[in-house]
Parts: C-alpha cells; structure tokens; sequence
C-alpha cells in the first residue's frame, strides 16, 4: 500500500503556533516519557496523525529534515507517523533522520530501510531503589549538608508561581551564560524562554529569599518519568549547588511515587572502538576520550553514574552510509542555531 497524505496529516515546515501547541497538548499530557515536552519549545513543526492521537516534532536544516525522538502516541498511529514522515522526504528528496530514539522502537527504523548509529546512552534512576546513603553517594551527602547549614534552600515553584519568579530566573540564566562565554543552543538543547518556562514547575535552590539555581520539571503520564531541561546556576554559587538540587529533587519524585528519574543523554557514552567496528564508532570514541577541550564527556558520564542509573543506548535513524557525515553534520548544526554555531561555544 502506498501512503498518501491526508488534508489533516499535511507537513508543515513553520514552528508550532499556539493552536498546533493545543492540539499537541493532550497527546503530551498522555506520554509517559517527558521528551515530548520539546514541542513547548515552539522551534520544531509539529505533525499529527490523521486520527489526531500520534505527533512528531521536527526540524529543517540542509537537507536533512530531523524528528526529535520517535513518534509519541499509541504505537500504530505512531509508527505510521514515521512511515509518512520518511515517505514525505523521500518525495522532496530530503534525508529523513530521526534523533535520539530509543531500542523498544529500533524496528520501525529498520523497516524504513534506515540505518542505526548509536548517538550515547541514557540515564534514568529507579527511584524507588534511591537512596541518599549509599556510600558512592558520601560526596553528595556531605555537600548537601553543608549548604543546609549556610542556609541554602530547596523549593518547587508550582506552575502558578513560576511567571513571577521569571525575572529572577533570567538574572540567574544571563548570569551562568555570560560566565560560560557561550550562547542558547535549539533543538534537543535546554535553553531560557519565559514562554516555555511557564508551561511547568520549576525546582530552586535558594539562600536568603535569592534563587541562585534553577531547573524547569518535566512530568510524565502516570508518574512513570520525572525529568528536568533547562539547568543554571549563579557562577558564584558553591559548587554542591547542584547536587542539593539533584538530591532533594530524586527524594521528592521518590515520595511522590515517580518509578524513574530521567537525567538525559551523555552523548558518546556506551561507543566501542574495538576492530572491525564502524568508523563512527572509533571516531566517536576518539572524541570521548580526548575532546574535553571541546566538552567534557566523561566528566557529564561520571556525575550521573554516580546516582547509580541504568544506562539505555539512544540511536540516530538516517539513511546512514556516504550520507551520514552530512546528516551529522546538519543535526549539529540544528542544535547550534546555524551552521555558524558549531564553531561557537
């Protein structure tokens, strides 16, 4: 059977407005994963299935056209979704590519005659294993006991409160990029804006009444999945800052009766350079092991091991071979702003 594109299911190059964010909302609301909460973001389109319950996000750059993650909604509509997706790039003789999708889904890729490159792996903690007293997590422990005595405070802002606490958010958020020397990236990267900041809870750290770190709460379906996006700090503030923040927010989902805590991507994690394995496999894990000038790798791997997560390979599905360098390339660019971006921190 030939798919053809239905009037409702039509591709739509622009970024999602606030009637397609409306319209994505209860497919959203349902997901138990949080990586849906990207479409808030309002810099991918977003397409819906013909029924209304499947969406996919995605980007334009180059000539790759990149879904984030794979297709959220019940598994046949999603999976079609996909299929409308690649055949829709196809016809525009454009590279379909889809960015960070996981194993359980591995199938639907193959049967588009796409190629599966490992990107890294993803850590989620079981909460309900969590424990705050394990030895690995002494360190953790003892700078969160030190902040409490200098009279550092952990707090979740409900959704309601948090417009009025955006200013000292953005003080907190300029503040952390100025000292960074870098800029906001897109895409699958966190970055500040009120509008999207609004649309959930935000964990603080505080001292004397002042934020002086942040992240925004992504809440999955059924208490399934807790995560967080968009991270800062004062530069000033200690450096266990974090890790108060990190502690008390697992402790809280924990309570709360959340199964896992999703920290996110460490890019390149889980690659292997044995023999024989694929050049991306041995340039990746070049990169690894000697790009800290560029990004600290490892350094991003460690501090989430030590929360004892289990680690899932997420993957790149994209016509792969002579064409994956470009692809890469251009999700990169994606994700920087602009092809200018790469080189920019």
């Amino acid at each position: 059977m030939k798919w053809r594109w239905s009037g409702k299911a039509r591709l739509r190059r622009a970024p999602a407005d606030a009637a397609a964010l409306e319209r994505a909302r209860p497919i959203i609301e349902r997901s138990a994963r949080t990586y849906p909460n990207l479409a808030y973001r309002r810099d991918k389109a977003l397409l819906f299935s013909p029924e209304g319950n499947a969406l996919l996000m995605y980007g334009r750059i180059g000539r790759s056209w990149i879904a984030m993650g794979d297709p959220v909604g019940p598994e046949a509509e999603a999976r079609a979704l996909a299929r409308r997706f690649r055949d829709e790039c196809a016809r525009r003789r454009r590279w379909s590519v889809f960015f960070e999708v996981r194993p359980e889904h591995l199938d639907w890729y193959f049967d588009l005659g796409l190629t599966l490159t490992q990107l890294g792996e993803e850590a989620r903690v079981a909460l309900g294993r969590f424990d705050l007293q394990r030895p690995e997590l002494a360190r953790v422990r003892q700078a969160r006991a030190k902040l409490a005595r200098e009279g550092y405070r952990f707090e979740i802002l409900p959704r309601e409160e948090v417009p009025a606490a955006l200013p000292a958010l953005m003080r907190v958020s300029q503040a952390w990029l100025a000292r960074k020397s870098t800029r906001e990236k897109g895409f699958s990267s966190a970055s500040f804006d009120e509008r999207y900041l609004a649309f959930f809870p935000v964990a603080v750290v505080r001292r004397d009444g002042e934020i002086v770190a942040f992240a925004n709460l992504w809440q999955g379906a059924g208490k399934e999945e807790l995560s967080v996006d968009l991270m800062r700090r004062l530069p000033g503030s200690p450096n266990g800052t974090m890790d108060l923040l990190f502690s008390e927010l697992l402790q809280w989902g924990r309570e709360a009766g959340y199964r896992w805590f999703n920290f996110g991507m460490a890019p390149l994690s889980g690659l292997h350079a044995r023999r024989g394995a694929p050049l991306w496999n041995r340039l990746a894990t070049f990169v690894y092991r000697h790009g800290e000038h560029f990004y600290n790798f490892r350094g991003l791997r460690a501090y989430k091991e030590k929360f004892r997560p289990v680690w899932t390979p997420l993957y790149l599905a994209s016509p792969g071979g002579a064409a994956l360098p470009a692809v890469l390339l251009d999700v990169t660019a994606l994700i920087a702003g602009g092809y200018g971006g790469i080189f920019k921190r």
